[in-house]
């Protein structure tokens, strides 16, 4: 592969007597492009030479020599060499590369060693797979195929939404009316209607809302009843969703959603209490992480847990079992302040540095509909009509 970096710093090697892997490091792409593609600085060389650095530079244009094929002028800026390279030669190279590796062009080794794991698509069970979970699949999904053309262990996890309070109130609206609705034949409309219904039903009255907290509260416990009850929810979803991810061409490594970190939330709570700074606020248990930024809430007043606790939880287990180097969340840009919160959090989990350094949020816009204005929800809430039917 052509490394016009290298030709340069030969030139000037031979122009000035000094080392040429030296000067090849001295070597910058300036920031303008108008400056040139690549740019020699000359102050480097002012103390050893013993002159101003656009002496030094005109005296080595004066000497440089350098195919036109390669680099079509040279200008002196200041104390800067600006280099132009000829477009043509890149294309000749670009276009030989391409021959010699056909599909493999652009693949590289700077990963090799390495390990990303990236959070993507996730989808709430029981709910509509909508506009602001097709951005997050197709970004994440075209982050994970780049990672892994350049060489990293790349895996992707569907972070799915099956768990929290939302399955409390479905479970509340299938014990109430489930014979009225043939979940069977079309799952996803159906729960969907259940769920609306006996979210309606909540806002009359604080007791059925209290009732569906504690149907949640017995889920968490392992209640048999509930158990079974979401584990049909989730199997029909899943296969719901799978028609989707079918036209997308969407793959997953993981398939691991909040409730697989359900026996896992227990350490991260323990972790945080040996911390001391786990304290109580109105009946519910929170972390102050100071004036800058709202507290994060990792217990509820009920007793069960939160979503920034299941993602902890996440975070102990994904550095443990994937090692990773970075681990990426794609949601929207309104779930910015509870990442910065889980990250924060996860500073107390004991953990290594370079898993706390290695998180990151992927945040991507909003979409705007005629008919509604708030399509992108993030990973936890989507509000938009069916994408498929």
């Amino acid at each position: 592969m052509l490394d016009l970096k290298s030709i340069i710093a030969k030139a000037i090697s031979k122009a000035t007597n000094m080392n040429e892997k030296e000067l090849e490091e001295f070597i910058e792409i300036p920031k303008d492009t108008s400056m040139g593609d690549y740019a020699f600085p000359c102050f480097r060389l002012a103390k050893e030479l013993k002159k101003a650095p656009p002496a030094i530079a005109n005296d080595i244009k004066e000497k440089l020599e350098i195919e036109e094929k390669y680099i079509k002028k040279v200008e002196i800026v200041g104390g800067y060499l600006n280099f132009y390279i000829n477009n043509n030669i890149l294309v000749e190279e670009v276009l030989k590369e391409f021959e010699v590796k056909k599909e493999n062009y652009g693949t590289s080794k700077i990963g090799e060693g390495k390990n990303i794991v990236i959070d993507y698509s996730s989808p709430n069970i029981a709910k509509p797979f909508h506009i602001g979970h097709l951005r997050s699949t197709v970004i994440g999904g075209a982050l994970y195929n780049i990672y892994k053309y350049l060489g990293y262990n790349v895996t992707g996890i569907n972070h799915l939404g099956d768990y929290g309070t939302q399955f409390g109130k479905l479970i509340e609206g299938y014990k109430r009316w489930g014979e009225e609705y043939n979940i069977e034949e079309n799952p996803i409309d159906e729960l969907t209607k259940i769920y609306i219904r006996i979210n309606e039903l909540c806002k009359q009255d604080e007791k059925v809302l209290e009732e569906c907290r504690n149907n949640f509260k017995k889920l968490e416990d392992g209640d048999s009843y509930c158990t079974e009850i979401w584990t049909r929810f989730r199997n029909l979803s899943l296969k719901e969703f799978q028609k989707v991810y079918d036209l997308l061409g969407s793959k997953f490594d993981s398939w691991n959603g909040e409730a697989f970190y359900s026996d896992k939330m227990t350490e991260v709570v323990e972790k945080l209490e040996e911390t001391g700074k786990l304290v109580e606020s109105e009946g519910a248990r929170i972390i102050n992480l100071g004036e800058d930024i709202a507290p994060c809430i990792i217990g509820k007043t009920n007793g069960s847990t939160t979503y920034a606790t299941r993602d902890l939880a996440a975070i102990l287990y994904r550095a443990r079992n994937y090692n990773f180097d970075k681990a990426l969340y794609v949601t929207s840009y309104e779930q910015v302040l509870h990442f910065k919160q889980v990250f924060e959090v996860a500073k107390l989990l004991d953990l290594n540095e370079k898993y706390i350094n290695g998180l990151e949020h992927v945040p991507f816009g909003m979409v705007r509909l005629k008919e509604r204005k708030n399509v992108n929800k993030g990973r936890k809430h989507y509000k938009i009509r069916r994408l498929t039917k």
